[in-house]
């Protein structure tokens, strides 16, 4: 298969996995009464006309927009710039409007594991972090660590047949921190064997790599504690499960295992950039949905300006995005 082929055959087995959202937004949109509210303004309101009406509590205004987002993507309510004039259309097809003093939203604070105070949607269902699953059910995290795996080698065939693999030539160490069982590394190692690659990961996921992941070396730790030198850091759907907070203190620790940037070292990011790439429905649906979907481990898919934001408050100088994955991004980091 081409490589089109392939990431729409990817793009389309998300969408189809995340269509169950919309319908579970929109109850949420009407149990919150967020379309009596802007029918009450004359069928069009402002996020903070709506956060004013519902009662929301400043905390989570953040995920009101994030809601909302889901919601205008997928057609449910019209988003525009500028306020138009009263439509008088149905309530749920009524104008969402958005103020230019309304770009400028708070940054998605503590969440996920790793000391993040607040409790996630999991763990108020299940009395646990969503981290803990694993340990706890064993077919659980073995089903986990295998698609994950299986997602790692279509995901490192894409960027090497994309020209992405241009990312870890120079370098003669990597690091793949919350790595798994190695797939991705191990990836990486067959294509360059002259790299030494080795994986980061919790001491419990370590106890049970697989002893076939060839050159791959495991290293059982915690990626707030500490990250192993190394010429460049690979973190492939981690940032995404972490709120602003621990998203920093997880690139300072890759900041202080990579040298300077005039001697190769980089942080290498594998995660979504919602808006970059294909503009497309489908594309911005799946990302809208996606990034809803994180939101019950506290998690975030981010736009460009917020990884921006983190890897400014990290003491990174610079980044580049190559959105070559469909709907899913290379970042390359540098200290």
């Amino acid at each position: 298969m081409s490589t089109e082929e392939l990431l729409q055959g990817h793009l389309q087995l998300y969408h189809h996995f995340f269509s169950y959202i919309k319908s579970m937004a929109l109850k949420c949109a009407a149990e919150l009464g967020i379309p009596a509210a802007i029918h009450r303004r004359g069928g069009a309101a402002t996020l903070r006309d709506i956060v004013a009406d519902v009662a929301l509590r400043q905390a989570k205004v953040p995920h009101l927009r994030r809601l909302m987002r889901v919601l205008t993507v997928s057609g449910i309510f019209a988003m525009k710039q500028q306020q138009p004039a009263s439509s008088g259309e149905a309530v749920l097809h009524a104008w969402f409007r958005v103020d230019d003093e309304e770009e400028e939203e708070e940054p998605v604070a503590g969440g996920g594991g790793g000391g993040g105070a607040a409790m996630s949607l999991f763990e108020m269902a299940h009395g646990f972090p969503r981290w803990e699953m694993t340990g706890r059910d064993a077919a659980y995290g073995a089903v986990l660590n295998e698609a994950m795996a299986a997602d790692s080698r279509f995901v490192m065939e894409v960027v090497f047949r994309e020209g992405g693999g241009d990312v870890f030539r120079g370098i003669g160490s990597l690091v793949d921190v919350g790595g798994g069982h190695g797939a991705a590394a191990a990836a990486v190692a067959a294509a360059f064997p002259h790299v030494k690659c080795s994986v980061l990961d919790l001491p419990q996921v370590v106890r049970k790599a697989p002893p076939d992941a060839g050159d791959v070396r495991f290293v059982a730790g915690d990626m707030f504690e500490y990250v192993p030198p190394a010429d460049a850091v690979l973190l492939k759907y981690v940032l995404h499960c972490f709120g602003d907070d621990d998203c920093v203190k997880i690139l300072r620790w890759c900041k202080e295992a990579i040298p300077t940037r005039d001697a190769g070292g980089k942080v290498i990011i594998i995660n979504m950039v919602i808006g970059s790439g294909s503009q497309r429905d489908i594309f911005k649906e799946t990302q809208a949905l996606f990034d809803l979907y994180m939101m019950y481990i506290d998690g975030v898919e981010r736009e460009e300006k917020e990884w921006e934001n983190i890897f400014s408050k990290a003491g990174f100088s610079a980044y580049k995005i190559m959105p070559i994955l469909g709907f899913l991004s290379i970042i390359e980091v540098y200290p």
